[in-house]
């Protein structure tokens, strides 16, 4: 059997294993959170290293890339730092391909739903494909990255901004420590309103799942959440705010949506080449793994 594991610094609470037949293969998935514990994750993948087909690397990326300049995230590097055999990956690959066209697919199925063509984006500077997908789509967009990454209430509203706030910050921000850029651990969990008047602002809220929540209002009256990685849990929190669809940027197993570096960990382990693939061949792969966007209707 194969096994795939992300190994990620959330909550445990979203922790997660399935398993599947894919390509003649018996495969494992598994998701395992840190709880925001960094020694443990770098623990964790020291000993799976080599008895596991793939690595995911979630709840971080160990790049940002904005356009096509990658920017290292070198808290997030040290995570694997002593991984030697097995691939790693952090879902960059299939972002890039499944994440570019998301809003077209949203279109495709719900667009004559979603008026005014608005979407808040929470952080676009690590859902880039998302955003640039949106921005082709024809939506007005509001970037958030100031709000939701630094605590500072500056919308962007343009790419052009954003690339110039991420060749100026990212630079910098890449050498602090991961819990000042990412909801880890028991942050997960919590819940503090703010930025109300963007999330009502818009027909569209997408970005990562943490953030998203993490400000999310007591309502979002037929709204659509476009984003990644949802549990259970998730999916009944945005049914109780009344949100009207949630499109998650990978498909549902088994009742949860694993994150892109958990699909891209598995078209590694498939592939079976000990090393993380080119985008021709995860283009490959993706003609025989079905790795197309959920869309749920939610409330009426």
């Amino acid at each position: 059997m194969k096994r795939v594991v992300s190994i990620s610094l959330g909550s445990s609470t979203r922790d997660k294993k399935v398993e599947l037949e894919i390509m003649g293969e018996r495969v494992s998935i598994e998701r395992i959170g840190c709880d925001g514990d960094e020694e443990k994750a770098r623990r964790m993948y020291r000993e799976l290293d080599g008895k596991v087909d793939a690595f995911g690397v979630g709840g971080v990326d160990l790049n940002v890339r904005v356009f096509d300049r990658y920017y290292p995230l070198y808290g997030a590097r040290k995570l694997v730092a002593d991984v030697k055999r097995t691939p790693v990956v952090d879902g960059d690959g299939v972002r890039r391909i499944v994440e570019r066209q998301l809003a077209q697919r949203v279109e495709a199925q719900i667009g004559d739903e979603i008026q005014p063509k608005r979407v808040m984006i929470t952080t676009a500077v690590d859902r880039f494909d998302m955003a640039l997908s949106f921005h082709e789509a024809g939506y007005e967009v509001t970037y958030c990255d100031f709000m939701f990454a630094l605590g500072l209430p500056i919308p962007l509203h343009s790419l052009r901004a954003l690339r110039a706030l991420a060749a100026v910050l990212l630079p910098i921000l890449g050498h602090l420590p991961l819990s000042m850029l990412y909801p880890t651990g028991t942050k997960q969990h919590e819940i503090i309103p703010r930025y109300g008047r963007w999330y009502q602002w818009a027909s569209v809220i997408a970005g990562d799942f943490n953030y998203i929540r993490r400000h999310i209002p007591d309502r979002l009256d037929g709204k659509v959440v476009v984003t990644n990685t949802t549990t259970e849990a998730d999916v009944e929190l945005l049914r109780e705010r009344d949100v009207k669809y949630l499109a998650t940027s990978t498909p549902r197993l088994n009742g949860r949506t694993f994150g892109t570096n958990a699909m891209e960990a598995l078209l590694t382990a498939l592939a079976g080449k000990g090393r993380p693939l080119t985008h021709e061949e995860l283009l490959e792969m993706m003609q025989h793994v079905d790795i197309t966007p959920a869309i749920t209707r939610l409330n009426d």
